[in-house]
């Protein structure tokens, strides 16, 4: 399995959204843009009672940015834009009226931790390290913060974010309450997915949708929030600093 994707496909009630770039599943823009259209669609196809977020490969769950398209930025403008995608996949499944589940089979980086906060319910393996690494290049997490922030809280985000040269095991991140629940392998994750995604498949739709709202009250002003940490990102990326990091990569 080598060619990229973004895919939906449903079955049973469940919209299962994957995506899938090799080798670490790292998100160029037009793979965001495509990632939170699927989101979208799958919230709004009334034969779609909840979404599975998940994606593709063996061993890292989501790379966050792509490094590739970072060292082309040349201007704030493109630099905010790039970054608004990851803004707008958080804002995808936060809007998104039916309930969201995170499988995450394997590591998680940067803006893979945002995607997996921005989920309802997040289960994962044993595998699912977690890391913030963005200080390390001369940005931050900024569009990922109030996601991540709001799911651990802030005494666990400013750790994750500050020691970013620090892979932080599965067992932290569901301490912290990033993962529900953690699973020995990937076989048991799955079939742990599948029986949660039925299970809510089998309750009132209405009453899911109106649950999800208060999930995620005080959060209506994100549109605007996360446009202002993505043109914050968007002006680091052109830095000196963060030119001499990605040669590195």
């Amino acid at each position: 399995m080598s060619t990229s994707y973004v895919r939906l496909n449903v079955k049973d009630k469940i919209g299962y959204v994957e995506f899938y770039n090799p080798p670490h599943n790292g998100l160029p823009a037009f793979m965001l843009k495509s990632l939170a259209n699927l989101i979208t669609k799958a919230g709004s196809d009334p034969s779609v009672a909840v979404v599975v977020l998940k994606s593709g490969g063996n061993r890292t769950f989501c790379a966050g940015a792509s490094f590739d398209e970072l060292k082309v930025v040349s201007n704030a403008e493109e630099g905010t834009a790039f970054f608004q995608g990851f803004a707008n996949v958080i804002n995808a499944l936060r809007c998104c009226p039916k309930i969201t589940i995170g499988r995450v089979h394997g590591k998680a980086v940067g803006g893979g931790v945002g995607l997996a906060a921005a989920t309802d319910y997040c289960l994962a393996s044993r595998y699912s390290e977690i890391k913030l690494s963005e200080l390390t290049i001369g940005i931050g997490p900024f569009v990922i913060e109030p996601v991540v922030t709001r799911k651990i809280g802030l005494s666990a985000m400013s750790q994750l974010s500050l020691e970013a040269n620090k892979f932080f095991s599965a067992e932290w991140a569901q301490q912290k309450g990033l993962y529900t629940n953690i699973y020995s392998s990937v076989e048991d994750l799955d079939i742990q997915v599948m029986l949660l995604a039925e299970q809510l498949c089998s309750y009132n739709p209405e009453a899911l949708t109106r649950l999800k709202e208060t999930f995620w009250e005080g959060t209506s002003d994100w549109d605007k929030l996360l446009k202002k940490r993505a043109a914050i990102s968007g002006r680091l990326v052109l830095s000196d600093f963060t030119n001499k990091q990605l040669k590195n990569y």
